[in-house]
């Protein structure tokens, strides 16, 4: 499980943006939770990390690894 802090979510249409950008990241093979409330995301599966950090940086919010 990956957690990762997402910044610049403001409404569920974000949520949606961030959740469909890291569940076509390579790898990810489990539910993905985006929270807005927590600015959260954990993802299930085997991916690179900094391949799911670059899908939400590429959808325009920023995300950073959460050890």
């Amino acid at each position: 499980m990956v957690r990762l802090k997402i910044s610049g979510m403001s409404c569920s249409h974000c949520v949606g943006h961030v959740r469909e950008a890291l569940a076509g990241v390579a790898g990810v093979t489990g539910p993905v939770e985006v929270s807005l409330e927590r600015g959260e995301a954990s993802v299930a599966g085997n991916a690179d990390p900094q391949a799911l950090v670059a899908a939400v940086a590429a959808e325009g919010y920023s995300a950073v690894l959460v050890p």
